[in-house]
């Protein structure tokens, strides 16, 4: 594993124990909506970066984003709509991206199940509007991820 690698697996790590603690997280948002990128290696992927403190997100409010606010986004809304509905339109999420929009991008999917996970182990109280619970919450996600594989088989057939 190369340092860059490790830093970026960090930041990411930081980003799951700092959101699951506050139970909020931070976006960029002008009038015309959220920022977004293209990912690093895929033209054609989406990316949304989302940051554990606004001054992270402050910090990435230059050049092209320089008209964006840091937004917060309470973590259940994140969980249960942004990071459901990204992986239906097959967006990534950037996470705890640095000054220079450098950071790791990961299937949102996978960000749920981490930060759920994460909940977990603190032991959170927290409530969801869509879910009974953070195992079912998982169990939800998990059988989502096994019908994308199935889907993504049958399309190799």
């Amino acid at each position: 594993m190369t340092p860059d690698t490790t830093k970026l697996e960090s930041r990411y790590d930081l980003f799951v124990a700092k959101v699951a603690a506050s139970k909020i997280v931070w976006g960029l948002l002008n009038k015309k909506g959220w920022a977004n990128s293209h990912a690093a290696n895929n033209e054609e992927s989406t990316v949304v970066p989302f940051w554990s403190e606004r001054a992270y997100a402050k910090a990435c409010a230059k050049d092209d984003w320089r008209d964006y606010t840091p937004t917060e986004i309470p973590l259940v809304d994140f969980l249960e709509s942004w990071c459901l509905g990204m992986a239906d339109d097959d967006l990534l999420a950037g996470i705890n991206w640095d000054a220079n929009m450098s950071g790791i991008e990961v299937n949102t999917f996978q960000l749920a199940v981490d930060i759920l996970e994460q909940l977990k182990v603190i032991q959170s109280a927290i409530k969801f509007a869509n879910h009974a619970g953070i195992d079912e919450f998982i169990a939800d996600i998990r059988l989502s991820l096994d019908n994308e594989e199935e889907e993504g088989e049958g399309d190799k057939e």
